[in-house]
């Protein structure tokens, strides 16, 4: 698919309706019969489309997808509506009435943003890309807040917006790309945009260093359901600052310099931190929330006596602590007859499903457990508990 105006024709939309929620096995069938009426390449753009519909629903919901237009790389790398629904409530508390959306791709964040009441400047250099987002805004009655240009976003004159919100390429020829110096564009062009407008966001990988992030800018890492999703730069908001931000929500923990905590023996709870709380940094922040240490002094599992409840952490009682040792945990298995095995790791080199094919071949019974693969002051450890 290189062209969507057929599509969005009279008869290139009732083929959309037609196969809407088609089946991978029921295709050919419904191909084989369209084609009979319609030319096969609208039949095939069709399909096409809805298969993305279907894949793109899991980030902009059934009834957005199915009205949306999509390229393969758009539903891959598009934002999540939760996520571009929570930076554009932050851009709106800032003041912001308009925004360069730079790199905008099908126009996801445009549409969070344009919802939220604010004028956006959506600019890609992709003609499909470009052409996805103009049909984006015009199918969700958004275009009369949304321009959309194709264009290079170096060669845009920012200065008549409020803010800039950059979300540069990371993926390459050869999958993600880590260094953000190679990103498209690079991260550093990404900062002196920032600079032009009072206020700006660049998206950037969630693994970014921490010595990468520039002193004027706030840091951000989101999760949406447990899952990190994203990591943003805010300029002209709070320098220096990081929070982690849990969605749905949002819930904001900030980060206040802690030292890393102390490390002790493992108590009757252990905590599991939200992973943008780890990316964050975060984790003494909890842990003193949780009157709690640390397991070791290089893994980020908290322990305490005590149960609080926390959004930035889940927790487990622990039941059991052993040496790191297939046989015996097999055994225990058998003798507790568990039939739900959930294996954890952090800090070992076991892989779950290996160490789940080894110890359970089986089911025993009904019992669930939770094995944690780790390292307790150093030492190889499971720990084996139930969540709270």
């Amino acid at each position: 698919m290189n062209d969507l105006a057929p599509l969005l024709t009279p008869e290139g939309r009732a083929l959309l309706d037609e196969v809407r929620g088609t089946a991978p096995a029921d295709e050919l069938a419904v191909a084989t019969r369209l084609r009979r009426d319609h030319p096969a390449e609208l039949v095939s753009a069709a399909l096409g489309q809805a298969r993305l519909r279907q894949r793109a629903a899991a980030k902009f919901g059934d009834e957005d997808a199915g009205r949306m237009f999509f390229t393969p790389n758009g539903v891959e790398q598009s934002t999540r509506a939760s996520v571009a629904t929570h930076r554009a409530e932050r851009f709106r508390a800032l003041g912001v009435r308009s925004v360069a959306d730079l790199c905008s791709g099908i126009g996801g964040d445009a549409i969070a943003l344009a919802r939220a009441g604010i004028r956006v400047l959506a600019v890609d250099r992709d003609p499909l890309t470009a052409a996805a987002a103009h049909a984006n805004a015009e199918a969700l009655g958004l275009a009369g807040l949304i321009e959309v240009r194709e264009a290079d976003v170096t060669d845009i004159d920012t200065s008549p917006y409020d803010a800039v919100f950059v979300d540069p390429a990371r993926r390459g020829g050869r999958g993600r790309i880590f260094d953000p110096e190679a990103y498209s564009p690079p991260l550093s062009w990404a900062v002196q945009a920032a600079a032009k407008a009072p206020h700006a966001a660049l998206k950037i990988a969630p693994g970014i260093p921490h010595e990468a992030i520039p002193a004027e800018a706030e840091a951000e890492w989101i999760s949406d359901g447990g899952d990190v999703k994203e990591a943003v730069l805010w300029f002209g908001t709070e320098p220096g600052a990081v929070r982690a931000t849990l969605l749905p929500g949002p819930r904001t923990l900030l980060g206040r310099g802690l030292p890393d905590p102390e490390v002790r023996p493992v108590g009757r709870y252990l905590y599991e931190p939200d992973g943008a709380v780890i990316r964050a940094h975060l984790v003494a922040e909890v842990a003193e929330e949780l009157a709690g240490g640390l397991i070791d002094e290089t893994i980020a599992y908290i322990t305490a006596d005590e149960p609080r409840p926390t959004p930035y952490a889940t927790a487990y009682e622990i039941t059991d602590q052993l040496p790191f040792n297939v046989k015996k945990l097999k055994a225990l298995l058998r003798e507790r007859e568990v039939g739900v095995l959930t294996v954890k790791k952090r800090g070992s080199a076991v892989e779950p499903e290996e160490l789940r094919r080894k110890a359970l071949p089986k089911p025993h019974g009904k019992a669930t457990v939770t094995v944690f693969l780790t390292r307790v002051a150093g030492a190889p450890t499971m720990l084996l508990g139930q969540p709270v």
